[in-house]
């Protein structure tokens, strides 16, 4: 089972467990995915320090998720 999309998820986490997720960060010109800190840096800390509202980022997280579980 899948883990729970939360705040204090790794960028690295989150994106091992849902690929799909990328393409939120690219509407919000995020594009350290692949860099040294996305192992330990959390969704919550990487959209702090790209200014964008945590609870908002996540909520489109979850969504891009459920949108390709539907297919």
């Amino acid at each position: 089972m899948k883990p729970e999309i939360k705040k204090d998820m790794t960028l690295a986490e989150l994106l091992k467990h849902y690929p799909e997720t990328a393409k939120v960060f690219a509407k919000y010109g995020i594009h350290c995915l692949g860099c040294f800190a996305a192992a330990f840096e959390t969704i919550e800390q990487g959209a702090k320090a790209h200014g964008i509202d945590v609870e908002k980022f996540i909520e489109e997280l979850k969504a891009a998720v459920k949108c390709t579980t539907k297919k």
